[in-house]
């Protein structure tokens, strides 16, 4: 209700204007919150209106506060120096709102909206890095989802590329293993883990000899034929450790529609239809001199400001080779160039042997979302939730009947940001080809690494040098095998929630413990990923996530859980609570108990919790789900004021009793939702 009071403010105020000053061109409103709630609900700087309507801000103020009508749920307006318009909400007409969880018509936008996260080389266990992926990307689609938008969430997986490949050296080469027996390994527990170690070998075996790494281009090429049994082993590899993955992310309630594999962009010629388009356009040029000669570019993103060098991937921080994707050579080619580059400024997206960058392929990934190449993948069922929802993966034919994938009106990509320049190139090229509309609706979701704190990391088992032990942070590194994995990470941070469930609650069975210490430990994870704000390197620490104290997930559900055992012990149903005293009392109730010594507190309260819906929009515009985790850490600090100033339900006054528990009853509910929102759940007790 806040957030619609808010808007209809604003389209009342310049309403209320643009009567008095007819023709006059005028900014949109800024609406602030004042620092104390005795001053107001709202405060609306006049600043901005004072030069297009020749008039001083306090003057601007004074009449809109005359001529501006009454508004449903706002109770008065007052004009504050130097040219403020301070406004109450009706605190009774909001608290009856909120009780009855009214909820206003919001016009929501048409189109489907694609958001692709997680996106983990199919090549070794999930780490830590890729659950901030996860966890920041599925909170994003909660947040899309509680705004009622329609969203395809897709995993991009890369079955193709050398990370992949060197899995298969290590398997071929070095443990000299055959097809079946790799299969036989895949049906063992944990495969992914296996893989883990195995990858790290293969590092350090390129390091003894670089003549080794031609065995790795060689196996990358075999790869892509996809008639060989370099192939066949790269897919079941792949696809066992992808399944993995997906039980992985499982365990925090994260899941996908749809896994579209590279190996289809490659079978399936999605490159060499962006190709054409991309030639035809004059997007890109092919060079017949100079450091790019026999490679066709285009202009670098940014490069009117800057030139920057180096290509960057699409999911990750990746070594050369691991963008290097065959295609077919080119024949009767027109070469000229209607637009010259300069070198500098040229971004190679094929190289003069024939091969690919990522970017290229990005593209056409791309056009396909968009609904922009021609061409479609084939579809089949991968992976079934327990909630019985379908997760599909691309495949070169497929079932005939499929939900529709692709064609959508926005994308949000979760990739880290030291993939911005790629990202750039995407948009540019989707500006060259014409779709203005589309590069406008494509937001690359940046965010920072994850590492871990020196404490953490000893915790973990690493040996630690006295340097490292005085750092703020340690970087993992999957090639070095020096890293945590995800499965790990939830193992270890369940057995230490468990201890603290099993030392308060004895009385439970251990299913019921463990349970609940599985809802606190993913509360925490989850937490702790998103209170920093994306560009903020996380330096994870157990201790510091699984505090029941301060900013952290268990002191929002402790809250939660607090809230919850009032109306156990009162006998009665929370979510039922709220509605009844609305109708038990009048408005002139809520007035009195709001304008009683404690009201401002109280109204400070609920004034919190009205704003649920504003953070969420807030955090959508932004892409910040930052905000959300905020706004339920001050939801449960100001409960957890209000739990420890008023004995609920030893009230005697029995109205007011009433207004107590609905109060508690609205908290409850918007802290839940928020945290739900979050993906983290309530236990019943913690």
């Amino acid at each position: 209700m806040y957030r619609y009071l808010e808007h209809r403010l604003s389209e009342r105020l310049l309403e209320c204007l643009q009567r008095r000053y007819p023709g006059v061109a005028l900014p949109e409103p800024v609406i602030e919150q004042p620092p104390k709630v005795e001053l107001g609900d709202f405060a609306i700087p006049m600043f901005p209106f004072a030069k297009p309507l020749r008039s001083a801000p306090l003057k601007v103020a004074e009449a809109i506060r005359t001529e501006i009508g009454p508004i449903e749920g706002i109770a008065e307006m007052q004009v504050a120096p130097p040219g403020y318009l301070n406004v109450k909400i009706d605190r009774a007409w909001m608290a009856r709102a909120l009780a009855e969880d009214r909820k206003p018509p919001v016009e929501v936008p048409s189109g489907k909206i694609l958001v692709e996260h997680t996106s983990i080389n199919p090549n070794k266990a999930a780490h830590i890095g890729h659950l901030r992926n996860a966890i920041l990307g599925d909170t994003f689609v909660r947040l899309l989802r509680y705004a009622n938008r329609e969203v395809d969430v897709q995993n991009y997986i890369d079955n193709t590329g050398v990370q992949v490949a060197d899995v298969v050296v290590g398997f071929i080469h070095l443990e000299k293993k055959s097809r079946a027996e790799i299969e036989e390994l895949t049906r063992q527990p944990r495969f992914d883990y296996y893989c883990w170690d195995l990858y790290a070998s293969v590092s350090q075996w390129y390091e003894k000899d670089p003549a080794n790494k031609q065995i790795r281009l060689q196996t990358l090429h075999a790869i892509e034929d996809a008639t060989s049994e370099v192939a066949a082993i790269a897919d079941v590899i792949s696809t066992a450790v992808l399944r993995r993955h997906l039980e992985t992310m499982d365990r925090l309630d994260i899941e996908y529609d749809f896994l579209p594999r590279e190996s289809e962009i490659l079978h399936l010629h999605f490159w060499n239809a962006a190709f054409e388009k991309l030639k035809a356009s004059g997007v890109l040029t092919f060079e017949s001199e100079g450091k790019n000669k026999g490679c066709w570019v285009m202009r670098r993103a940014g490069t009117s400001v800057a030139s920057t060098t180096g290509d960057t991937g699409h999911h990750g921080g990746v070594e050369e080779e691991d963008r290097l994707k065959v295609i077919e050579p080119v024949e009767g080619v027109d070469v000229r160039k209607p637009n010259e580059i300069a070198e500098e400024d040229q971004k190679v997206i094929v190289r003069s042997n024939g091969t690919v960058g990522y970017v290229g392929k990005d593209i056409a990934y791309h056009m396909w979302k968009f609904g922009l190449l021609g061409r479609d993948f084939g579809y089949r069922k991968f992976y079934r939730y327990p909630n019985q929802h379908d997760c599909w993966i691309s495949t070169t034919d497929g079932e005939k009947e499929h939900p529709h994938f692709g064609d959508v009106a926005e994308i949000y990509n979760v990739i880290d940001a030291r993939q911005s320049e790629a990202q750039r190139t995407v948009v540019e090229a989707l500006r060259g080809l014409g779709h203005d509309e589309a590069a406008d609706h494509y937001t690359h979701f940046s965010y920072e690494m994850v590492a871990l704190t020196p404490r953490c990391a000893a915790e973990l088992g690493y040996s630690l040098s006295d340097e490292d032990k005085t750092r703020s942070y340690i970087e993992v590194s999957g090639r070095k095998g020096f890293g945590v994995k995800a499965d790990d990470l939830l193992d270890q941070l369940i057995i230490s929630a468990k201890k603290e469930v099993d030392s308060r609650h004895p009385q439970l069975s251990d299913s019921e413990r463990l349970e609940i210490a599985t809802q606190i430990a993913i509360g925490a994870l989850r937490y702790f990923m998103l209170k920093y704000t994306k560009q903020s390197v996380i330096a994870f620490d157990f201790k510091d996530a699984l505090s029941f104290e301060g900013e952290t997930g268990p002191y929002s559900q402790y809250a939660a859980v607090r809230a919850t055992s009032i109306f156990r012990k009162a006998g009665i149903d929370p979510d039922d609570c709220a509605a009844q005293v609305s109708n038990k009392l009048s408005a002139g109730d809520f007035a009195g108990y709001f304008g009683a010594a404690d009201g401002d507190e109280i109204w400070g309260l609920w004034l919190a919790a009205a704003k649920t819906s504003e953070v969420i929009g807030q955090c959508i515009a932004t892409t910040e789900p930052a905000y959300l985790a905020k706004h339920a850490f001050q939801l449960a600090q100001l409960f957890n004021t209000f739990y420890h100033n008023h004995p609920i339900l030893s009230e005697a006054d029995e109205n007011r009793k009433r207004f107590l528990l609905a109060t508690v009853a609205v908290v409850r509910r918007e802290l839940i939702r928020s945290l739900a929102v979050m993906g983290i759940e309530v236990p019943p007790v913690m």
